[in-house]
């Protein structure tokens, strides 16, 4: 699996997660949601992706758009 397949994993579950939690324990996890989101945008538009490097760190995935090379280094 690729690196930004993984990372859409990541953030479509921390998504379900933190929506899930703001039903049954408080509103508040909805701020979870919200950064997610800006961090998704954000990396739209930088090409800076912090799940990516901590990805690519940790040798899961492989061939993204989130490689080291197109981080800008």
């Amino acid at each position: 699996m690729t690196t930004e397949k993984i990372i859409r994993v990541l953030a479509g579950s921390m998504i379900l997660i933190s929506v899930s939690l703001a039903y049954f324990v408080s509103p508040k996890w909805l701020l979870l949601t919200c950064f997610v989101g800006v961090n998704l945008i954000q990396s739209a538009f930088t090409g800076f992706c912090p799940a990516g490097i901590v990805l690519n760190k940790l040798g899961v995935g492989s061939g993204s758009c989130c490689a080291p090379s197109d981080l800008g280094r």
